[in-house]
C-alpha cells in the first residue's frame, strides 16, 4: 500500500523539522509527504527543502484557511491509496507505517485513528498534559481507547482515510472547531468502516505550557457545541461532565470563601465538597505518579487535569449558551 502523509503547518518550522526527522527513520518505504503551509509568516520552506534527498516530499504554500481546508488541499494532490494526517507537533515511531500496513492488510478499514503518548524527550509539563488527555480519570480517557463511548471518531493528529472513502465523502466541511469529528461522522454515515489501530501510536507534544493548554481545551469545549449544531445526536451525557465538574469546583470555592468570611455557612455541605475534591485530586496524583514513574509529573498532572476539565467546561458553557440557549449565530 502506498501512503500519502499530509501535514498542515502554521508558523511552526521547528516542529516540522522534528517530525520530518522521524519520518526519515521509517522502516516502511512506500510513502510520500505533503507539507501544506497555511499562510504562515514564519514559513518552513528551507527546512522542508533540506529533506528533498531523504524523503519523497512536496511543499505547498497557500493562503490561511485553517487546518481542515489545508488537509483538503493535500488530499487533492496526494497520490496514495491511503491518506494519513498528522499534526505538526507529533513525533512518529519508526515502525508506525509498517504497523498500519500490517493491520490494514488483516482488517478492512476505510478510515482509522490511533492513540497518542508522551515521548521520553518531552518536558515534565508535556508529559503531565499527555497523561491528562489520556487518563481514565478525565474525559481524555475516551481518546484512542479501545473502550471508547459510542462510535469511534478518529482525531486528526493521527488519522487515516482511504482514497475510496475520500472520493465518496469528500474532505473536511469545517476547517476548525471539531472538523475531524464532523468528518468522521460523515464517513460513518456513508457506510464506511472506521476503527482504532491500537498499535498506531504517535508521540503528541500538544501544548508546551499550561496557558496554551488552557486555550486549546477551551477551544475543544466550543468545538463540541459546534458538532452538536451539525449532528444533535452526537451530544452525549459524557460531554457534560467537564461542565458539571467546573460548576462543582466553582461552587466549592464559593462555599469555602463565604464560610471563611462568616457570611454564609453550610459546614456539612462544604466539608463533603472538600472531601470529594480531595479524593479526586489524590486519585489523579497517585495514578499519574504510578503511570509516569515521576513524582514531579504526578504533581503537574493534577494541575493539567484541573485545567483540562475547567477549560473544556467553560468553553462548552460559553458556546452552549450563545449557540443553543439564545441561538446566536
Amino acid at each position: 500500500m502506498f501512503f500519502s502523509i499530509i501535514i498542515p503547518l502554521y508558523n511552526r518550522p521547528q516542529e516540522i523539522d522534528e517530525l520530518l526527522f522521524t519520518l526519515v527513520q521509517q522502516n516502511y518505504p512506500r510513502f510520500e509527504v505533503l507539507i501544506i503551509e497555511d499562510g504562515s509568516s514564519n514559513d518552513a520552506r528551507k527546512i522542508v527543502e533540506s529533506y528533498r534527498d531523504k524523503l519523497d516530499i512536496q511543499y505547498f504554500f497557500k493562503p490561511n484557511e485553517g487546518q481542515g481546508f489545508s488537509r483538503n488541499f493535500g488530499f487533492e494532490r496526494a497520490k496514495g491509496d491511503y491518506f494519513i494526517v498528522f499534526d505538526s507537533d507529533c513525533l512518529i515511531p519508526a515502525n508506525y507505517l509498517q504497523l498500519v500496513d500490517d493491520y490494514l492488510s488483516l482488517h478492512k478499514l476505510d478510515a482509522y485513528g490511533g492513540p497518542d503518548a508522551a515521548h521520553a524527550s518531552f518536558t515534565s509539563v508535556q508529559k503531565a498534559i499527555s497523561y491528562s488527555m489520556t487518563s481514565p480519570f478525565t474525559t481524555g480517557g475516551i481518546r484512542g481507547n479501545k473502550k471508547h463511548i459510542g462510535q469511534f471518531h478518529p482525531r486528526s493528529f493521527n488519522m487515516g482515510v482511504s482514497r475510496e472513502a475520500w472520493k465518496t465523502v469528500g474532505g473536511y466541511k469545517l476547517t476548525r472547531l471539531g472538523e475531524d469529528i464532523e468528518y468522521s461522522i460523515r464517513i460513518h454515515k456513508a457506510g464506511f468502516k472506521i476503527g482504532l489501530i491500537p498499535t498506531a501510536v504517535v508521540y503528541h507534544k500538544r501544548r508546551t505550557d499550561f496557558g496554551q493548554f488552557y486555550k486549546q481545551l477551551h477551544f475543544f469545549g466550543r468545538a463540541r457545541v459546534n458538532i452538536y449544531k451539525h449532528f444533535p445526536s452526537e451530544l452525549k451525557l459524557v460531554h457534560f461532565f467537564p461542565t458539571l465538574f467546573t460548576l462543582f469546583l466553582i461552587g466549592t470555592f464559593i462555599l469555602n470563601f463565604l464560610q471563611g468570611l462568616s457570611l454564609f455557612s453550610f459546614p456539612y455541605l462544604t466539608s463533603w465538597c472538600n472531601f470529594l475534591l480531595g479524593v479526586y485530586v489524590l486519585l489523579l496524583f497517585f495514578h499519574a505518579w504510578w503511570q509516569t514513574k515521576s513524582l514531579r509529573v504526578g504533581s503537574l498532572s493534577v494541575i493539567a487535569a484541573l485545567i483540562q476539565l475547567t477549560a473544556y467546561g467553560l468553553g462548552f458553557m460559553q458556546d452552549f449558551w450563545k449557540r443553543v440557549v439564545i441561538n446566536k449565530k
